[in-house]
């Protein structure tokens, strides 16, 4: 058992250097429970000079951090894995408070935030370089892999822990530092909680900085920092094309996980109860304020009604509420903001023309479940990400149709195709411009050893597995001349 507590911490803080600072003469950012809507903690609002602190620090630490063993940067971070474990039931406690996280919803984000860190426990070791011929006589050529430098993470607040832990466990177990700003809607699962890990676990001081606030205050000075050898961004496409411009100008290599129009492809030959139970999750998980949720359901017309019929049961059955009583599925939005603009894409839709069988309420910033028939691609439902509990059925009456649909969008990062004929199921994901789709389930899967990202504009790179090792480190080229080379001069 470790002596850490997470039950009494102070987090009005942020984390430079190894010293929690409290906000001083700084103004500070109030975070509420999105179920109760009361105060749940007050922290710093970060100003660039604290982002520059930050990464001074970074910077600093980072060269004696890279040339500690493997051994000992793997321990760290398993030591993190198991401290995710020894305190499983407090974080799920504070993903339910910050982010209105259901149990459901909690113990995917926690079992998923464990499973990338045990993968990255095992990178250190699995770094490795190459040898290769030489066009030059008596030469011997080596390939070796080095980690980038500073690494800089700007993370949301839908799946605060996991998508924040994705870039900063990898990072630091193949020796690189890391500035982290987590969302100003969720400071602490999505970076002062790492700092108590990682320093728990006794990591060095500066190799994990954590700012809090406000992305329009600091997130232009955490992007475009002169120490930053790579920015990690996960955020809607808009701001990531700015995030990406902005490291852009001091060549840092961006790596963003950016917007998503995902669909849910159910054939005429699809077992539909299968796809109503895929379709359920894969829109009302974390009442769809999920990057990879589905946002489209294209169900083919002679099952259209049949599909549309269930899945209005369905939705009109799950409960919803507060995020802290266990039988919730359908959670509160993050803030009014986000519930206004999911209301307002559905009520455009049906203004459209389509139907509401279902929902389209709210209660507090808890959006009822809800089901739009007779939608087409291009009412606001279907072609914005709305991020919110809303599913509108497109029909479609083969198979081209269904891929025009599906690619009828700027993005392209997951998907889903429902069908009884496999080999028909594979040809339509194959022609669907999407970097991750799944076969007979839904859009929303993400494991550690798997690369995680998107085509078109839904992104740059790709995390976990060797696609975050290569995207973490750089090739060097070392050449052996071990005979006397025969110059022309």
């Amino acid at each position: 058992m470790s002596d850490l507590d997470l039950t009494d911490a102070d987090w009005n803080v942020d984390y430079v250097n190894g010293e929690y600072r409290s906000p001083g003469d700084r103004d500070t950012i109030d975070v509420e429970d999105p179920s109760t809507r009361d105060h749940f903690i007050s922290v710093p609002a970060g100003t660039e000079r604290d982002v520059e602190d930050a990464y001074e620090a970074a910077a600093d630490a980072q060269a004696d951090w890279a040339a500690t063993s493997p051994q000992q940067r793997a321990s760290v971070v398993r030591s993190v894995r198991d401290l995710l474990k020894e305190h499983r039931d407090d974080i799920l406690e504070l993903l339910a408070t910050e982010s209105g996280s259901t149990q459901t919803k909690g113990f995917a984000e926690f079992h998923t935030s464990v499973g990338i860190t045990g993968e990255a426990a095992s990178f250190p070791t699995r770094t490795s370089g190459d040898h290769r011929q030489s066009t030059v006589e008596g030469k011997e050529n080596l390939v070796v892999r080095e980690p980038q430098g500073v690494v800089g993470v700007i993370s949301p607040w839908n799946f605060p822990l996991n998508l924040s832990i994705r870039a900063v466990a990898p990072a630091i177990a193949l020796g690189n530092s890391v500035v982290l700003k987590p969302a100003s809607s969720t400071p602490v699962t999505g970076g002062l909680l790492l700092a108590k890990l990682f320093e728990a676990a006794g990591l060095p001081d500066g190799v994990l900085n954590v700012v809090t606030g406000h992305g329009s205050d600091i997130g232009d000075a955490v992007a475009g920092n002169p120490h930053a050898d790579v920015v990690s961004f996960t955020g809607s496409t808009p701001v990531g094309r700015q995030v990406a411009a902005t490291a852009g100008q001091n060549l840092a290599l961006p790596a963003m996980e950016l917007g998503g129009n995902n669909v849910h492809v159910v054939t005429d030959d699809a077992d539909i109860d299968q796809a109503v139970d895929s379709g359920v999750f894969g829109s009302f998980l974390h009442s769809g304020q999920v990057c990879i949720s589905i946002n489209r359901h294209l169900v083919h017309e002679d099952v259209y009604d049949e599909y549309v019929r269930k899945l209005t049961e369905r939705a009109e059955a799950l409960p919803a509420g507060s995020a802290h009583e266990g039988d919730t599925v359908v959670g509160p939005i993050i803030d009014e903001s986000q519930r206004d603009t999911i209301l307002d894409y559905v009520e455009e839709t049906v203004d459209a023309g389509a139907t509401l069988e279902t929902g389209g309420g709210h209660d507090g910033l808890v959006v009822e479940p809800t089901v739009l028939s007779d939608a087409t691609n291009d009412m606001a439902a279907a072609c914005n990400e709305h991020f919110g509990p809303v599913a509108p059925v497109i029909p479609f009456s083969d198979d081209d149709e269904a891929v025009a649909l599906a690619n009828d969008t700027e993005y392209g990062l997951s998907g889903s195709v429902h069908a009884s004929d496999l080999g028909r199921a594979r040809d339509i994901a194959d022609r669907i411009d999407t970097g991750m789709i799944h076969i007979n389930d839904q859009p929303i899967n993400d494991e550690p050893h798997l690369p995680f990202g998107g085509y078109k504009d839904s992104g740059i790179g790709r995390y976990n597995g060797e696609a975050i090792m290569d995207e973490l480190t750089q090739e060097k080229w070392i050449s052996i001349q071990r005979e006397a080379r025969d110059y022309p001069f």
